[in-house]
């Protein structure tokens, strides 16, 4: 089996929450990838690839082997910067392998990234080893690139067939075009019903196994991923006084909705986006109660949710159960304590939301 070097690629890193871009610009560098460039949002991402593309001479150069792109950041998300890579003449790479990432992993995000051309989704909370699997299916399986007048991006079928084995493609193979080159990266005239197909040398691979590789699948080497979850875990030691700032932002947002009559809405966005970050990490720091915790009120908090005191009062009992599991510093499920706690904050959520 090949063993790769990372040493030669170079990523683009986007995600819009400092703490976890360092945590995953560490990994990245333990992983011994060359060069790593960080950017907070989308449209950060967007103007450096502009200016690199312009003033090479002073914005430095940059080269787009790989993405990893969180998926909910604003001004422009992760979304809306797949489509750019995909489709803009800008775009210095148009194959660029995409990883989004997002701790809304829920079906509807998932296929609106597959539809906008990402190549993989991993799931917050990550873990060293998700992230080293996500890269090594990337290097190792690449997805040949489907372009039509209404899509280009990774073929989104990871198998030929659909539900109980039946085929679901409505193109025939005949009718499909395949091309070998990267240099037709278009799509067909809009209306058109012509299917290109896109077969490329593995680059990647071959970067990687320095053109040793072969067609064996290749991995990394194993002190590596130690070191990475070493050092994963000392920063974990930092995850708790993160999430108290956060838990600090969530109650002072309730204070501040208890003042306010009417319209609350807001107040419930900004705690609906602080309630993802946290649903997002707990997990990877050895915290999954913080993570369950925080789907919870992510859940009750979202577009459309009552907003009333009662509703306050239930992300004051969710900010009260995860400092519980700070201050307690309760790892895994909690045991008897976690499922005491569990059972308390769903005891307050169906006393309030029976409530008038």
């Amino acid at each position: 089996m090949a063993v790769y070097n990372l040493q030669r690629f170079k990523l683009l890193l986007v995600e819009d929450n400092g703490y976890v871009r360092r945590i995953l610009e560490n990994i990245l560098r333990d992983f011994q990838f060359g060069q790593v460039t960080a950017c907070a949002n989308g449209q950060e991402a967007i103007k450096l690839i502009k200016d690199m593309r312009d003033n090479p001479e002073t914005a430095g150069a940059i080269g787009l082997d790989l993405v990893i792109t969180d998926l909910l950041m604003a001004p422009i998300n992760g979304l809306l910067l797949a489509r750019w890579l995909r489709t803009a003449k800008e775009s210095p790479n148009r194959f660029v392998p995409i990883i989004m990432l997002s701790g809304a992993a829920d079906s509807e995000y998932v296929n609106s990234a597959r539809d906008l051309g990402a190549t993989e989704f991993l799931g917050k909370p990550f873990s060293v080893e998700t992230v080293y699997k996500h890269i090594l299916e990337i290097i190792n399986y690449p997805r040949k690139f489907i372009a039509t007048a209404n899509y280009f991006g990774p073929d989104r079928r990871r198998k030929q067939t659909g539900p109980l084995g039946k085929e679901m493609r409505k193109t025939r193979q005949e009718d499909i075009t395949t091309v070998y080159s990267a240099a037709k990266a278009v799509k067909p005239k809009k209306g058109s019903a012509d299917v290109w197909c896109f077969r490329l040398p593995n680059r990647l691979k071959e970067m990687a196994a320095g053109g040793m590789g072969g067609g064996e699948p290749g991995e990394m080497p194993a002190n590596l991923l130690e070191d990475a979850e070493a050092n994963l875990e000392r920063t974990a030691l930092n995850f708790t006084d993160w999430a108290s700032n956060y838990l600090s932002q969530l109650a002072q947002l309730c204070a501040e909705a208890l003042t306010k009559e009417g319209n609350r809405n807001t107040y419930f966005e900004q705690i609906n986006l602080l309630a993802h970050e946290l649903r997002g990490q707990g997990g990877t720091f050895g915290y999954p109660l913080i993570t369950i915790f925080g789907k919870m009120l992510y859940e009750c908090t979202g577009k459309g949710c009552r907003e009333d005191d009662n509703a306050v009062d239930i992300v004051k009992a969710h900010i009260d159960a995860m400092r519980a599991v700070l201050r307690e510093k309760i790892g895994d499920d909690g045991g008897e304590v976690g499922r005491a706690l569990m059972g308390m904050l769903k005891e307050a959520v169906e006393k309030n939301a029976a409530a008038d």
